[in-house]
């Protein structure tokens, strides 16, 4: 379904819009403002699932065990070697 709708835009935004339709990339100034929101409601939802994904990642993080900050570095220096290793392999 479609519905009619008046917006209004910048002189550069209906130019952007128009340029677009003139290099044969949209149909219409409509397709360019439709694929506009199209491209928002996916970025905004993704946003969303990221923000989703972090807040369940750092309760679980908060919830298990914590290391000191030397072990940390022993587990990136581990880290760091085995990559070393495997270039010299690879090399």
């Amino acid at each position: 379904m479609t519905v009619k709708s008046s917006v209004s835009l910048t002189d550069e935004q209906h130019a952007f819009a128009r340029d677009l339709v003139m290099a044969g990339r949209y149909s219409s100034v409509s397709a360019v403002l439709q694929r506009g929101i199209d491209m928002l409601r996916n970025r905004l939802e993704s946003e969303e699932t990221e923000t989703e994904a972090l807040k369940i990642l750092l309760s679980e993080r908060r919830e298990g065990d914590f290391i000191t900050g030397a072990q940390m570095d022993g587990r990136i220096s581990e880290i760091v070697e085995r990559k070393r290793r495997t270039q010299a392999v690879l090399d």
